[in-house]
């Protein structure tokens, strides 16, 4: 074991992949969820029509924070990587994050009464950046290494499979957990996607087990290459 990337900085660097990678899902299924409302406001019962003259605004939050999810979503494959500038990028877009989805909470709460389900979206990257500032913490940051060394690797494969499971997880079960805040008239519109959401899902717990086979078998077959390629 490395005295300098000790057995917690790389556990601390998996959460810290794993906590981005949930909050870039969380943001990118928020802003194109989004896409019912800024384009029909009306159309659900008047309980979205006070943001009707502000269609504008809400089409703009769809595109931004989509645009913010997917950048989080490249940001998470830096990490993984270990690219050099990874964490300084990580910390800009939850910093975006927060303040994109600080305005639309307040606009929602203004014009309609309520800005469930951004607060979650809000909640979950706030508390991922407040996460990121720790590993700032003298002691800590030496220890996670989250740019260069050897976590780009066979390391970095078993992040990339836990993060997978943990988003594949939660692409599964979204349209559930957020059933109490998208049911009107009845009707679950969280569950509109039922089977594309539920396609991807398995399709992200499918790449996280192959990549843990392939980081398990790996070094077996590297070490195998190596005793033939010494015998030749």
């Amino acid at each position: 074991m490395s005295a300098q990337n000790p057995w917690w900085g790389k556990t601390l660097r998996v959460i810290g992949i794993v906590l981005m990678s949930l909050t870039a899902a969380f943001t990118l299924m928020g802003g194109i969820g989004t896409t019912c409302v800024a384009l029909n406001p009306a159309g659900f019962g008047g309980k979205f029509a006070g943001i009707a003259p502000f269609q504008w605004l809400y089409i703009l939050f769809v595109v931004v924070t989509t645009g913010i999810g997917a950048w989080a979503v490249r940001v998470v494959v830096q990490l993984v990587r270990g690219e050099k500038g990874s964490y300084r990028r990580a910390l800009l877009v939850l910093a975006c994050g927060i303040v994109v989805g600080g305005v639309h909470t307040a606009a929602s709460r203004a014009l309609r009464g309520s800005s469930m389900p951004v607060d979650m979206v809000v909640y979950t990257t706030f508390l991922t950046l407040l996460v990121f500032l720790l590993f700032r913490l003298p002691g800590i940051r030496e220890k996670i290494r989250f740019e260069g060394g050897d976590e780009g690797g066979q390391k970095g494969q078993a992040a990339a499979a836990i993060a997978l499971a943990a988003t594949g997880l939660l692409t599964l079960t979204v349209q559930f957990l957020m059933a109490p805040t998208h049911s009107i008239g009845g009707i679950n519109f969280a569950d509109v996607w039922h089977a594309a959401l539920s396609a991807l899902g398995c399709a992200q717990l499918l790449a996280a087990g192959m990549l843990l086979l392939r980081g398990r078998y790996a070094p077996a077959s590297r070490v195998a290459q190596g005793e033939l390629a010494a015998r030749a």
